[in-house]
């Protein structure tokens, strides 16, 4: 299919061909008759791509200091290489679009094939030809509503949160600063709902589309403009001012916010809807008092996964107008026709031309406020259904949990005396940033085919690694009979699921940590290595393949008596909204990274863990675990969230039989013996051990070795990962 793309660092804008979006459960796919075109905000990120890397730098502080934060943690090579895969990747446009259901996933039932609907998401309703939207980001189009004008709904909801926000009644006074898209919808939901309007933009054709649908006056914010609005308001307040002033605007000049100031009476609100400067003046909103208030997209549930992705929705006896709601409200009123949009619609264009169309509104070539991309119609095939269903037999979307494995022929393991072809199922940040760079320099690799949630995701990295093939559908990577290994790297929750359907398949896995959430998921693992006798599985504990720590450990040599160790980790605070912090679905952050740890130390000592003793903040993300082993050596492993990030991350001490040893964050190793002190630095950055790892795992499985690190190894590892979550629940020991 086709789909909108822009690389952010060469500014490049193109239309791709990409797979098609596989059906989850939870939503629907949706084939694109029109999407809208957000000129505020999608200009702004195409301007923004065509900047220099510094001008990119001043528009996006907030990244930098990202990068900074990263770089104490991570170095400079991993950082650089981590950034320099970001940017050089193609990002999705679009957010606002109206098509036809062509496949309902399970709890979506609501809608059925062939439902007209509107869908909104800058990450699900795309300029693409197919999208999956989630329930609560979708709803139905009413009768009479051309799909032209339903595509805008969700800019529509945009404003109608903006006007909420302000709270105006029957008779008030209201300006609009900025009569863009958003502005000019403002207005009209200004206008009917029985408020006066007047409203201010540098475009003159924008004020007398304003005038058009009612506004009181609109004029330019020049001296002259913004005085006779001043006039107007005053002579229809009896001087005292506009009850409401919305900022529609963008830009970095702060003359909108001065100028509502001016306008407003006292106490008066002032809405932020778009993205503009907001140097208040603090004499000006001081003595009026003026209550200041942003506007926060679609509505009440954006930017809360629990309400978008898992489509919980609020009780509308406490949140009476949601984003869906707002969604649908919008809707109504052009059904009823009390709003009206086809004035607003400035051209239409097949998503072909998106390229051109971009170029000739970033240069102002091409004018008008409202822009729709035109999708080709695809009729549905003979006999096809037209009633819900649950997806595919076979189709399984990346990250969607545990299914029916597919009755497929096994391919039983064996070594292979060429490239080893290996399938990946995800390419997210952590693949592309320190598995893929290797793995796509490995001679004896072969990258076959990989599978990604998201459409971009696959192409980007078939574009950058040089993957054969790209779906959505993890099921085509497993049953690939031509393929050799497996990884997977994708959410915690499903990487039980997928490791138990690739060792079904006769593959070698390669899994990401962790290898699972649960005792259960665990049990389950080994079922399937003892039904099939397959065991070729490794999971990503990369640290004790480093090349610093692997010396380190040679230089400390046989202690002769029980060790001790300590891990210290930094592992710093996680952004808002990041997907490791839904506990209920992905685990405890250390359920996710603990087993890091946990397998150095094992490795080290060269013993399981017989005995967890775990202590942690009430909260639960800080945590202090010390493991016994069966030679009665202890570790205490120190997790701590709330650090700061310019720390390094990680620091390891040992000492037994009169030696100590120490690793500094991977950038330093000293071992002190025999009172003398032996010190090795990393004359290339940190290396945690990726490259020497994938080597390993890649011999392995072409010759037909035993795996690197041992399934019980694994098992244990996991285990204990585990069972320090149940002692800071139960308060005691437990066993691993």
């Amino acid at each position: 299919m086709k789909q909108v793309g822009q690389n952010y660092r060469s500014g490049e804008l193109v239309v791709l061909d990409v797979p098609e979006p596989a059906c989850r459960p939870g939503g629907v796919l949706v084939r694109s008759l029109y999407s809208l075109i957000s000129t505020g905000t999608e200009l702004m990120k195409v301007t923004e791509a065509r900047l220099s890397l510094l001008g990119k730098a001043r528009a996006r502080p907030d990244q930098v200091r990202k990068v900074l934060d990263s770089m104490s943690q991570q170095g400079p090579v991993a950082t650089y290489r981590k950034a320099m895969t970001r940017l050089d990747s193609y990002t999705p446009l679009g957010y606002s679009l109206c098509g036809v259901v062509i496949e309902v996933g399970a709890g979506a039932e609501e809608f059925a094939v062939g439902d007209l609907v509107a869908a909104a998401g800058n990450e699900f309703a795309l300029h693409a030809e197919v999208n999956w939207v989630p329930v609560n980001l979708c709803v139905p189009v009413p009768e009479g509503v051309a799909p032209e004008h339903a595509a805008f709904a969700t800019v529509g909801a945009i404003a109608m949160q903006g006007v909420r926000r302000g709270e105006p009644q029957l008779g008030e006074m209201a300006c609009v600063i900025g009569l863009g898209l958003v502005g000019q919808l403002v207005v009209r939901l200004l206008v009917a709902a029985g408020v006066h309007v007047v409203g201010v933009d540098t475009v003159d054709e924008r004020c007398r589309l304003a005038e058009s649908a009612g506004a009181v006056s609109c004029a330019a914010p020049d001296d002259e403009g913004a005085a006779y609005i001043e006039q107007v308001i005053r002579t229809a307040t009896g001087g005292l001012g506009a009850d409401h002033v919305f900022l529609a605007a963008g830009g970095h000049s702060n003359g909108p916010v001065e100028l509502a100031a001016r306008l407003a009476r006292d106490r008066a609100r002032v809405v932020d809807i778009g993205k503009t400067r907001l140097d208040l003046p603090w004499n000006a909103y001081y003595e009026k008092e003026l209550d200041v208030r942003f506007s926060r997209s679609y509505g009440p549930g954006r930017y809360d996964d629990r309400y978008e992705l898992d489509g919980i929705d609020y009780p509308a006896g406490y949140v009476r107008w949601t984003e869906r709601r707002n969604l649908g409200c919008f809707l109504d009123l052009i059904a009823s026709a009390s709003l009206e949009v086809s004035s607003l619609v400035s051209g239409t264009r097949p998503v072909v031309d998106a390229a051109e169309v971009y170029e000739q509104l970033r240069t102002g070539s091409l004018r008008g406020v409202g822009f729709l991309f035109e999708y080709p119609r695809v009729d549905p095939p003979a006999g096809s259904a037209t009633g819900s269903t649950a997806g595919p037999a076979t189709g399984t979307a990346v990250g969607s949990g545990a299914v029916a494995v597919p009755s497929l022929p096994l391919r039983p393991t064996r070594p292979t005396t060429s490239t080893v072809r290996v399938g990946f199922v995800g390419a997210g940040s952590h693949a592309s940033s320190m598995l893929l760079p290797h793995l796509a320099k490995h001679t004896g690799v072969t990258l076959t085919r990989v599978a990604t949630t998201r459409s971009l995701s696959a192409v980007n990295a078939q574009r950058t690694f040089g993957f054969e093939g790209t779906t959505t559908d993890a099921d085509e990577v497993l049953a690939d009979p031509s393929i050799d290994a497996v990884f997977v790297v994708t959410r915690h929750h499903s990487h039980a699921a997928f490791v138990c359907r690739a060792l079904e398949q006769g593959k070698a896995v390669f899994v990401e940590k962790p290898l699972a959430l649960t005792r259960a998921e665990v049990d389950g693992i080994l079922e399937v290595v003892a039904r099939t006798g397959n065991d070729r599985l490794m999971v990503g504990f990369n640290r004790r393949f480093a090349p610093l720590l692997v010396g380190m450990r040679e230089r400390f040599g046989t202690a002769g008596s029980p060790l001790s160790a300590r891990y210290l980790v930094n592992a710093g605070r996680l952004a808002a909204g990041s997907w490791y912090l839904d506990e209920q679905l992905e685990g405890s952050r250390f359920l996710g990274e603990g087993g890091h740890f946990i397998d150095t130390v094992s490795w080290w000592v060269g013993q399981h863990p017989v005995e967890v003793w775990a202590l942690g903040t009430p909260d639960g993300a800080d945590l202090q675990a010390t493991i016994r082993f069966g030679d009665r050596s202890l570790a205490t492993i120190t997790y701590s969230t709330d650090g700061d990030a310019r720390v390094p991350k990680e620091t390891l001490d040992v000492s037994g039989g009169g030696r100590n040893a120490r690793l500094d964050n991977f950038s330093r190793a000293t071992v002190w013996t025999g009172g003398g002190r032996d010190t090795k630095r990393s004359l290339v950055g940190q290396d945690k051990g990726q490259r020497a790892e994938l080597d390993a795992f890649v011999e392995a499985v072409r010759v037909g070795a035993a795996m690197p690190i041992g399934l019980e190894s694994l098992v244990a590892t996991t285990r204990t990962t585990i069972a320090v979550g149940e002692s800071l629940t139960s308060g005691g020991a437990v066993a691993p």
